[in-house]
């Protein structure tokens, strides 16, 4: 393991060296050559404490996240996008070094003279075009983790079904996911979110899952303002791969028991009904429609513990069924080909990578090189997928291009 650390900080290391080296001679400037010098210096500094954090409190890192601690964690991984995109422009730099050795030595062999070929001032323009667009998602970041993680949206999504019952139309539905309450460093900012969904006036509440990011009694701090959310057709929820504990060391099997156990006990003290592998079926005017909740399933290293078909025993095939499933995977896998239709599947997991760009006609994340379905609405025939953003955050402890989502699902009956 040590060996491993020693092996990476030395690769660190080296491209430190290598990036100021090569970016500092793209300054005439005097102050500004002193400023990069400054700025990188003191970024490299913070980055390895951040590592050094990491390594030696792994196993016994805080249960609940602090701002000052996301900011940290936040810089470091900004000051790494704009290292890589350094690292492309510098390699760029050197490229052109050895096409202007080679053009010098090319031109006194053939033509006998000692004109010179230089690109000198183009790879100095070069570089510092390049140093302005790495700065680009450098700049992007800090906003996510000042403000972009707590930029809020609403989603409205209407629709139609032919086996919707009537008195189920216009059924709004807020679907939320991938809470993942330990992350969270602002009472206020998460409470705005809380009173969005309030706003909505949903008549059902639906969460997909990951309450929590390893351990159960990161929820109580907000246990009370998402309890307070409330429904007339109440609220449901299904676990996430996070709400197992499997991301965290547990002294033994007992331990990581007892912590799902107690999640149990805080999802139902929160008023939220949850569904392993299980149906709740909600009536209005003798009619009826079935919420159906798996257990998570995913592709591996994600747990599969889902169970479609016992979560179906004693269901009425005929009946529209809402189906929430944490990751979006189980839909392709398990879902459209099951024998019995399930009309829509509600999931989250991806957090669109907490990292694109969205514009009206154009979707992208890095989340769809993983993911087939990764953020939004999809359709198979006369079934339905939507893949929420997420509520909260993980890892980067920000969110850019992809911002929280708050999901809000009407349901009409199609004529």
């Amino acid at each position: 393991m040590i060996q491993r650390i020693l092996i990476f900080v030395t690769i660190l290391l080296v491209l430190d060296i290598y990036l100021f080296t090569s970016f500092k001679s793209y300054f005439n400037n005097a102050n500004l050559k002193l400023g990069f010098k400054w700025f990188y210096g003191i970024s490299a500094l913070v980055s390895y404490a951040c590592f050094a954090l990491i390594v030696l409190k792994f196993d016994n890192r805080p249960t609940q996240a602090s701002l000052w601690m996301n900011l940290w964690f936040g810089y470091t991984f900004a000051f790494i996008a704009l290292k890589l995109g350094m690292l492309l422009t510098a390699l760029l730099d050197d490229i052109l070094r050895i096409i202007e050795y080679l053009g010098k030595n090319v031109w006194k062999l053939f033509l006998h003279s000692d004109a010179k070929v230089a690109f000198a001032d183009r790879r100095k323009f070069i570089g510092q075009v390049g140093l302005g667009l790495a700065s680009i998602p450098f700049l992007g970041m800090l906003y996510g983790i000042t403000k972009g993680k707590y930029n809020y949206k609403v989603k409205n999504v209407s629709l139609a079904f032919k086996n919707l019952p009537k008195a189920f139309h216009g059924l709004k539905i807020v679907h939320i996911s991938d809470i993942h309450s330990g992350s969270f460093d602002d009472f206020d900012e998460v409470k705005h979110g809380v009173d969005l969904i309030k706003q909505q006036q949903a008549d059902l509440i639906l969460f997909t899952g990951d309450l929590v990011n390893n351990e159960a009694k990161e929820i109580v701090p907000y246990k009370e303002l998402f309890g307070s959310l409330e429904a007339p057709f109440g609220k449901f929820s299904t676990l996430g791969n996070h709400d197992y504990g499997t991301h965290k060391r547990w002294s033994s099997k007992e331990e990581k028991r007892e912590n799902l156990l107690e999640l149990f006990v805080h999802q139902k003290e929160m008023g939220f009904e949850l569904l392993n592998n299980q149906t709740f079926t909600l009536r209005k005017d003798n009619e009826e429609i079935d919420i159906v909740g798996v257990e998570n399933w995913g592709n591996p290293p994600f747990p599969q513990k889902g169970d479609l078909d016992k979560a179906l025993e004693g269901t009425l095939s005929e009946n529209f069924k809402i189906l929430l499933s944490h990751d979006p995977t189980h839909w392709d896998e398990k879902v459209v080909p099951h024998s019995q239709s399930i009309d829509l599947t509600l999931s989250g997991h991806t957090h669109g990578m907490q990292f694109g760009v969205e514009i009206p006609g154009f979707k992208w994340s890095p989340s769809k090189y993983i993911y087939k379905r990764w953020a939004g609405l999809y359709q198979n025939k006369e079934q339905y997928l939507y893949v929420n953003r997420g509520f909260g955050f993980l890892g980067f402890p920000g969110r850019v291009g992809i911002w929280p989502e708050i999901t809000v699902i009407t349901l009409e009956q199609k004529s």
